[in-house]
């Protein structure tokens, strides 16, 4: 079973482990910066995380890697399917983690108007090649959030992605999907 097999298996079964999603992750093969430039279409990868859940409440669409310097983490959709970007909030963050019913779809509305008032067009982020779990491979590194995403090569245009929270010793485990015609 190929990569992109064994995803699409994972999912279909309503997720995986923590552990076995490192192990998943571990297999994968490295990308470089390069291969990481355009816009991303994301979605999670369920392992009983406390985000679970979250970010699809929220809206959330996926990122943006313009240049090695000019990062959009967070890309949601507005109420017209607009993308927008959003400064990440550490105080969001923090709700996540802590109110389960932030998770439900009824949230849904809140969470847009919410996005909408942290709205920017800076860049909030950066990527760089960085040694995580024995490999090095391209890593997102937050401006103002102790996260760093790593990310892991399922196929020429998906990626594994893990985010290290330095206040959460599990792993949230997401998925990229290229978005075709912007950048590689």
């Amino acid at each position: 079973m190929n990569n992109l097999e064994m995803l699409k298996t994972t999912l279909e079964n309503g997720g995986s482990s923590t552990e076995e999603a490192l192990k998943f992750f571990d297999d994968l093969g490295s990308v470089n910066l390069e291969f990481m430039i355009g816009r991303w279409q994301g979605y999670e990868f369920p392992t009983n995380h406390p985000m679970d859940g979250l970010l699809e409440a929220s809206g959330w669409y996926g990122k943006e890697f313009v240049d090695a310097e000019q990062v959009h983490p967070l890309l949601f959709l507005d109420g017209n399917n607009n993308i927008f970007k959003v400064d990440p909030s550490p105080m969001a963050m923090k709700l996540g983690f802590r109110f389960s019913a932030l998770k439900s779809k009824a949230m849904k509305p809140i969470f847009t108007l919410m996005n909408l008032m942290l709205k920017t067009e800076k860049s909030q982020a950066r990527i760089r090649m960085m040694e995580y779990r024995e490999k090095v491979s391209a890593t997102m590194i937050y401006e103002n959030l102790p996260i760093n995403d790593i990310f892991r090569k399922i196929d020429d245009n998906t990626v594994l992605g893990l985010m290290d929270y330095k206040s959460v010793p599990q792993p949230f485990f997401f998925v990229l999907k290229r978005e075709m015609g912007i950048g590689k």
